[in-house]
């Protein structure tokens, strides 16, 4: 008994949406592997430079300092934080303090 042509149209789309559902996956499985990858190569090293950055500990808040160009630099909320418990001494010297000057 041979299928007919809607049997077979019918067949072929699944297969179609099972391939492309397939290729997602696939797709989404590689993306989250880069993106572990890139995070892996990147994690704590300068933006600037590409040196790794050292946690230096101020306060109640780590921030990170570049070796090389000695940038600072802070992750959300931290330089709010860093505001407020200097809010008497002023923002020059809580930076200055954090680079050890």
């Amino acid at each position: 008994m041979k299928p007919s042509e809607k049997e077979e149209q019918y067949f072929l789309e699944q297969e179609a949406k099972r391939l492309r559902e397939k290729a997602q996956q696939e797709q989404a499985a590689m993306a989250a592997t880069e993106k572990k990858r890139l995070k892996e190569l990147h994690y704590l090293h300068c933006p600037k430079c590409g040196q790794k950055l050292a946690t230096e500990k101020y306060g109640r808040v780590e921030v990170d300092v570049c070796g090389g160009c000695q940038g600072l630099w802070l992750d959300a909320s931290e330089l709010t934080t860093i505001l407020e418990s200097e809010k008497k001494r002023g923002l020059l010297h809580a930076f200055s303090k954090v680079l050890g000057k």
